[in-house]
């Protein structure tokens, strides 16, 4: 697969999922629900604490659970949706702090800044860019998040890279994503909607692991690890779309389960 064409069609489904048009990867429902999210780390607490429309049941974990965020830091979120992440995270730095949220779908933008007026959070800005390519300044930045949005990368290096340029000396890496613990069928590596869906753009967990340490992080460590529950991929329109079109079996589709973890990975900026 071309990066282009991956990162257009990325972009194009996630549009979709902006407008209300399409659902998210991860959701067994036919909608993205509340359930989605608080069965993946947050409390009905939180999510009433966000503008409506800022929860699209898009993550696969809570990084800002883990991230220990102080108040008067900066955060930075990579792919930051409709915002959810980012208000939570603005809550905890208050007003003094400072929370930027980058992600490249339009749609995504103009949602979350609706999000923003509409809850008048001031200590939150939301910029259109790329996460191989943030429009951020160079030790700009305490804390940078990330909730399942990495995986859809085509250059997971460069990501990180970027990650570690941001970041202050002595800044944080806190990302909750998608990786293999065993590799997955090459109809499913090889499928566009996989991509979109966050299972073909996923990789296995030591060289996701690896490439932290390679762009320079140090103290790199799975906090937290689970099983992607079978159900999600079984319902995931990607895995419907796949048997629809005669191209894996079911006994495939959840084997490949079995195959998929959620993480939270913490790295330190010395």
């Amino acid at each position: 697969m071309k990066e282009d064409h991956i990162r257009k069609k990325v972009r194009e489904g996630y549009a979709k999922i902006a407008e209300g048009k399409d659902c998210c990867c991860g959701s067994v429902a036919s909608t993205c629900e509340e359930d989605t999210s608080k069965n993946i780390g947050y409390s009905e607490e939180e999510l009433a604490s966000v503008p409506e429309g800022a929860d699209l049941g898009l993550g696969c974990g809570n990084p800002v659970a883990f991230a220990s965020l102080k108040e008067g830091e900066t955060v930075l979120d990579l792919g930051s949706g409709a915002g959810l992440d980012c208000f939570l995270a603005a809550n905890k730095v208050g007003q003094k702090g400072r929370v930027i949220g980058v992600d490249m779908t339009p749609e995504m933008i103009d949602k979350a800044r609706q999000n923003a007026r509409k809850s008048k959070r001031e200590n939150v800005e939301f910029r259109l860019g790329e996460i191989e390519n943030l429009p951020v300044a160079d030790n700009a930045v305490d804390v940078v998040i990330s909730n399942c949005v990495i995986n859809l990368s085509t250059d997971k290096q460069r990501v990180f890279q970027e990650a570690f340029r941001v970041l202050k000396h002595g800044g944080r890496l806190m990302v909750s994503d998608i990786v293999l613990l065993k590799e997955l069928p090459e109809v499913i590596k090889k499928s566009v909607r996989a991509y979109i869906g966050c299972l073909s753009g996923a990789v296995m967990e030591d060289k996701y692991v690896g490439m932290i340490n390679a762009a320079g992080f140090h103290d790199v460590k799975i906090i937290e690890r689970k099983f992607f529950p079978v159900e999600y991929m079984v319902n995931d329109p990607t895995a419907k779309a796949i048997l629809k079109d005669g191209k894996l079996p079911m006994k495939k589709i959840r084997e490949s389960a079995n195959s998929v973890a959620s993480i939270r990975v913490y790295g330190l900026k010395q």
